[in-house]
């Protein structure tokens, strides 16, 4: 896979040296670097084996959430959590707690949208939420990263009613329902994970029973 290494402040000081000399063009200039990017995001990734092109094309969420640098007004906010709300479905069995056990699966699966719909070793594989490399679960796992808040006591501290059930799982399988600009990957809206296992993932999350709780 080739991989284009440009560095974004060498992108952002040209940028911002062609800007200064001309204040008047502050908005063509970050025109131009939006564009930048793009290409070089895309350039970055080839056609072929495991490559999931699709990823690269922004939604209209995204680009409102890109226009507005994650930081979009009230009325903006408010109508792209609206419409990202629409779009969360249900287990068909109406369950939004599944089986903690297969939570724990999905939330430690390392496979989740690193590669796309495509694993090459098993292209049956189920994909797993990839949970861990933002969010600490179990505490015996030492390897979790923290670009998340920590999930452990999850449900210990804030109970099992049916507002935090619900809550829980919208914002699993949709995060901009509840936060216009989330960088948190929707991963029920873009089927990275079907709805029995986002209500797993809810059960993980809130069950007494599970490691995460005790």
């Amino acid at each position: 896979m080739k991989r284009v290494m440009v560095s974004a402040s060498v992108i952002l000081a040209s940028v911002g040296l062609a800007s200064g000399c001309a204040t008047g063009s502050a908005t063509t200039a970050q025109t131009d670097l939006d564009a930048l990017a793009q290409q070089t995001l895309r350039e970055s990734f080839l056609p072929g084996p495991g490559q999931y092109l699709s990823r690269l094309n922004q939604d209209e969420a995204q680009k409102l959430c890109t226009q507005y640098r994650g930081q979009p007004p009230a009325s903006v906010a408010e109508s792209i959590q609206a419409k990202e709300k629409n779009h969360i479905a249900y287990p068909a069995d109406g369950k939004l707690m599944g089986d903690w056990k297969e939570g724990a699966k999905v939330f430690n699966g390392g496979f989740a949208y690193r590669i796309g719909h495509f694993i090459p070793s098993n292209p049956k594989a189920v994909r797993g939420g990839n949970c861990y490399a933002c969010h600490q679960g179990e505490a015996k796992e030492v390897a979790y990263g923290n670009l998340g808040p920590s999930l452990l006591h999850y449900g210990k501290l804030r109970g099992t009613s049916d507002a935090v059930v619900r809550y829980t799982y919208e914002k699993i399988y949709n995060a901009k329902a509840y936060n216009a600009c989330s960088q948190m990957p929707r991963l029920g809206h873009h089927g990275i994970l079907s709805p029995k296992q986002v209500a797993d993932l809810t059960a993980y999350l809130l069950s007494p029973q599970s490691p995460i709780n005790q």
